[in-house]
């Protein structure tokens, strides 16, 4: 079984810590903030690209930059990363997006994933004019991606639901592949959309016996619309060459958030419509206190962050059993990030992934280097300079 694993792109900034930007770094430390620009949003894509992920998550949401537009630059500066895009399928029509996600196929030669995203706040969704309460949310989604499916498959449609309404509609090329379609959520209204659309159900990191429970549930869900479901979960990681390595920075990303700020965010997310972060809340109770809720599952990010709220912790070869134990549940998709994203990315691609890869668990999808090759991720290959250049020093400065 050859899994496969996902990065994700911080479309909101990024740094050393998990909020705040590295805010009052002092002179010779490393850290500050790193705007999302194309620039260095490329950078952490290429780099993914590189050591083997297959595609990037990029979140939704007025806190970030818009995920089709930004993906669809990024799509510029890399050969082969996917882009697992989220969208609210309430912000536009099903016709149009059926058709960006033709367009977006067929420019970036089917580097589209859909991400599905309902929509947990009710306060956010009315910033962007959706007035409906949750279960109104799923059931219009169930007809979006009903309307949607059929244009993809080439149907002319004509559909009134309670919530849409199309009238002819049809697309003048179908995307080719059709994108796979990535669905998250805990409630039963979400349980029973993704069992009838989703292509991937992806769950948060929870302890493995809960997330056991939810695939159970979901694989029931799947069954009652006839279908079998592909399994992801989305988690942070911190690898490193020993266990304390990799502890002690996650006890330097908790040093450096602030009382304030854990009941700041805390009070926000107790707020929320979202099942799926009740559950992540009930793993910590807001407290620092006990925060590996499961051998090497780390609950801190949590603490300061909505949505994905844990993170594997450990040595190398540690990260790898806990993402094995996963694996023998079932799940075959990891979406993960780490703060900063171009080196944590060099952490677990460095370190853990060839752990898997001789485990049979992983193999890199670009297939097997050449033997002695050192791939470099973001310089243009060069021709060699002559002999005579070659042998002198390389100015300081030069590189």
């Amino acid at each position: 079984m050859a899994l496969t694993f996902h990065w994700f792109l911080p479309t909101y900034g990024d740094s050393r810590d998990i909020v705040d930007g590295g805010h009052g770094v002092p002179v010779g430390s490393a850290g500050g903030s790193r705007p999302p620009t194309v620039a260095y949003l490329g950078q952490i894509a290429r780099t993914a690209e590189q050591l083997g992920f297959v595609g990037a998550l990029t979140p939704t949401g007025a806190w970030c930059e818009d995920a089709w537009l930004t993906t669809a630059m990024l799509t510029g500066v890399t050969e082969r990363l996917k882009f697992l895009v989220a969208f609210r399928p309430g912000l536009l029509s099903p016709t149009l997006a059926a058709q960006m996600a033709a367009t977006f196929q067929r420019q970036s030669q089917g580097r589209l994933l859909l991400n599905v995203v309902t929509g947990g706040e009710g306060a956010e969704q009315r910033a962007y004019g959706d007035l409906l309460d949750k279960d109104a949310r799923y059931a219009r989604t169930d007809e979006f991606l009903r309307v949607v499916r059929a244009l993809w498959r080439g149907e002319t449609v004509t559909f009134t639901g309670a919530h849409l309404r199309v009238e002819q509609a049809r697309l003048h090329q179908v995307p080719d592949p059709v994108p796979p379609v990535y669905f998250g959520g805990s409630s039963a209204p979400a349980l029973a959309v993704a069992g009838r659309h989703a292509d991937v159900y992806l769950t948060w990191g929870e302890p493995p016996e809960q997330v056991a429970g939810k695939l159970a549930a979901t694989r029931a869900a799947y069954a009652d619309a006839g279908r079998v479901p592909r399994f992801g979960i989305r988690l942070h990681v911190i690898a490193r060459d020993t266990a304390a390595e990799g502890w002690a920075q996650a006890r330097r990303l908790l040093d450096r958030i602030s009382d304030v700020d854990i009941r700041r965010v805390q009070e926000g997310l107790r707020r929320s419509e979202s099942e799926g972060q009740r559950r992540m809340l009930e793993l910590h109770g807001g407290s620092r206190d006990r925060l590996e809720i499961s051998p090497n599952l780390w609950a801190g990010f949590g603490l300061v962050r909505g949505g994905a709220g844990t993170a594997l912790v450990g040595s190398h070869t540690e990260v790898a059993e806990r993402i094995a134990e996963y694996a023998e549940l079932g799940i075959t998709e990891f979406v993960l990030s780490g703060h900063p994203h171009v080196e944590e990315a060099y952490w677990f691609g460095e370190g853990v992934l060839p752990i898997l890869a001789r485990r049979g668990l992983w193999r890199h999808p670009a297939g097997p280097a050449a033997p002695g090759a050192t791939p470099v991720p973001f310089a243009p290959a060069r021709p060699a300079p002559p002999a005579s250049v070659a042998a002198q020093p390389a100015a300081v400065g030069s590189h």
